[in-house]
């Protein structure tokens, strides 16, 4: 259940980043570097909440480990998906 979870939240995520992408370069385009930089940091500090929540309740060590991997493996497609999309 929790990867399912996972794969929600980081749609969610990519949705945000395309949808302000979309509303930053209609606006104000001269601001698409900073709407990235800030829009990576927020991504990032997320997954990490994310990771650290479920290690600090998960039931044992494998199942975080486990967890873990794939929230990052999650995030770097993420972030290679959103990047391919937009620029």
């Amino acid at each position: 259940m929790e990867y399912f979870f996972s794969a929600l939240f980081f749609t969610l995520l990519g949705m945000a980043y395309v949808r302000g992408y979309d509303i930053v370069k209609s606006r104000s385009p001269e601001h698409l570097v900073h709407f990235y930089l800030v829009m990576a940091v927020i991504r990032m500090l997320l997954v990490v909440t994310v990771v650290a929540l479920y290690v600090l309740f998960a039931p044992n060590r494998e199942d975080a480990i486990h967890f873990a991997a794939i929230i990052l493996i999650m995030y770097a497609v993420m972030m290679v998906v959103t990047l391919s999309l937009r620029h």
